[in-house]
């Protein structure tokens, strides 16, 4: 039995400049960091030649060929296309709340399939086969970030460059300033789940229309890197994360709401810097950016959302059980 554990992620700025229709122009950079928020993927061997998946829904198939689930039926074809395993996946938050939920699970399942063929992978290596999986294979309309933060962990500003290279740079700042950093995020969740597909899908048709506001939001990025590694006042921090949302809305309808745009109004008001709707928008979790002595005004202002702990995750994708 393996078990795998790889973490969901929240980004502060350039989500949108790791897409390929963008950063095949221009290079994309965005500042992410691990959530101690997570997916786990169990496989074990299966008593015959049956493959049991069980995830939203259970799935006993005789033929790999047969499984409904994209991400399970690829992996498992270039892996274990003999079948006679059993996998299962449990995530601490659900899908369509915009932590990156489906990067997350394609680097899990192809840590935990490699550790049962006993191969052991670097994080570069599975970010990269995550995402020419998803992007590529199952040609999903989605960026490189989150199975580069997801493999890696911690608190990084990644940049995509033109020729399809990534590179992952931990922040180099004081423990004072990542602590600070940590509690000065609040997570709220909205309530609503939404496909993250079509939002994608429209920013990525947009890309050379809004290619200027794409590319300022990446320019927020590297401001925010610079912010942090001097170690400055979180106050300019916060400031950039508003303009960055103020930047993202525009790129695709439906990024934001009426309800969403209240909700963040009514943080504004009670002393909140900035914040944003988590991965593609539409719903999810609403990451608010607030100094911790007017939190409580925060929480009050926004007392119908569930408020989640935020704690960052240093380490990325990892295998926690052999058996």
């Amino acid at each position: 039995m393996i078990i795998s554990r790889t973490p969901f992620r929240l980004s502060f700025a350039g989500g949108g400049t790791d897409l390929p229709s963008f950063y095949q122009e221009e290079d994309g950079a965005v500042l992410s960091t691990a959530l101690n928020k997570y997916m786990h993927i169990t496989i074990n061997k299966r008593f015959d030649n049956t493959i049991r998946l069980s995830y939203s829904k259970t799935e006993i198939q005789n033929h790999v060929k047969d499984i409904e689930h994209p991400i399970f039926k690829y992996v498992l074809s270039q892996y274990l296309p003999q079948g006679g395993v059993e996998v299962i996946s449990m995530a601490d938050i659900p899908a369509g709340t915009g932590l990156g939920s489906s990067s997350s699970f394609t680097v899990a399942m192809l840590h935990a399939v490699k550790g049962y063929l006993g191969k052991f992978q670097t994080a570069e290596e599975l970010a990269s086969e995550a995402s020419d999986i998803e992007i590529n294979k199952l040609h999903e309309p989605i960026g490189k970030q989150d199975q580069y933060i997801s493999a890696y962990g911690g608190l990084q500003f990644i940049q995509f460059k033109s020729s399809g290279d990534v590179t992952v740079d931990p922040i180099v700042c004081t423990s004072d300033t990542k602590n600070a950093l940590e509690a000065h995020c609040m997570l709220f969740y909205t309530g609503q789940t939404r496909a993250a597909k079509s939002i994608l899908q429209e920013q990525k048709e947009n890309t050379k229309a809004k290619r200027q506001t794409l590319s300022d939001m990446a320019q927020i990025a590297r401001k925010m890197k610079t912010v942090l590694e001097a170690n400055k006042s979180l106050e300019s921090f916060g400031k950039l994360l508003h303009d960055a949302w103020t930047l993202k809305k525009s790129v695709a309808s439906n990024i934001s709401s009426s309800q969403i745009d209240k909700w963040y109004e009514q943080a504004l008001k009670a002393g909140a810097w900035g914040g944003k709707i988590l991965g593609a928008g539409g719903g999810g979790f609403l990451m608010v950016f607030c100094e911790p002595g007017k939190q409580n005004a925060v929480k009050n202002e926004l007392k119908d959302l569930k408020l989640f702990d935020v704690e960052f995750e240093a380490q990325g994708s990892k295998i926690i059980f052999v058996g």
